[in-house]
């Protein structure tokens, strides 16, 4: 049993979730765990006629309960379905019809890996998805794919040279005060943790 991976499955209704439960209780990859014991499960699979704020709900719950990697199996899917998935964090995108047991399974070892999954054809539709956001939305208000503008940009890259406020201040001819809004607001928009963590992220994001 230790080498199996442990799966929480909640379904919108007692049928679904019996039938996704007993897909995987065939597979030696998983086993699933008891309503209770989210907590335990690395895994959890999550079934819906639709991809919506619901959705959403259900998943960050499951997330907060201490299960953060998702895979959902809806019935229906379109664009906005698969943007509200994405956004929502979640490892994983199947449709119903094509979730056999080892397609399961697989989505499921994906997912503990920290590795994603999705059909080949959502593949293409996330990516325009993404093309359009970039176009339509963050291009116009001068934020680039990594969500930064490019005075966040400027400014990160000389913290990451040692610089301090007032030097960056000096340097890109803003007020100390405004160079201290923009670190705060980075910090705070990323999760960042403070000056250190904000030039470790520009570093691993290949933007110094």
């Amino acid at each position: 049993m230790s080498d199996r991976l442990a799966v929480y499955v909640h379904g919108e209704d007692p049928i679904s979730e019996a039938g996704v439960a007993a897909q995987l209780r065939g597979r030696p990859e998983a086993y699933v765990v008891e309503r209770g014991c989210i907590d335990d499960a690395v895994v959890a699979v999550v079934v819906t006629d639709v991809i919506d704020e619901a959705t959403v709900r259900v998943v960050r719950g499951i997330q907060r309960g201490g299960c953060p990697r998702v895979v959902l199996v809806t019935t229906q899917l379109d664009d906005n379905g698969l943007m509200i998935a994405v956004e929502a964090g979640v490892s994983g995108v199947l449709r119903r019809r094509e979730a056999t047991p080892e397609v399961l399974a697989r989505a499921v070892v994906a997912a503990a890996n920290g590795d994603g999954t999705l059909a080949p054809d959502l593949v293409g539709r996330l990516l325009n998805q993404v093309s359009r956001l970039q176009q339509d939305v963050l291009t116009p208000r001068g934020i680039g794919p990594d969500g930064l503008s490019g005075r966040e940009r400027e400014v990160l890259k000389l913290l990451a040279d040692g610089l301090g406020t007032n030097e960056i201040a000096s340097a890109l001819a803003y007020s100390e005060r405004t160079i201290k809004n923009v670190i705060h607001d980075v910090t705070t928009r990323l999760n960042l943790r403070n000056r250190s963590h904000a030039v470790a992220y520009a570093v691993k994001a290949g933007i110094v």
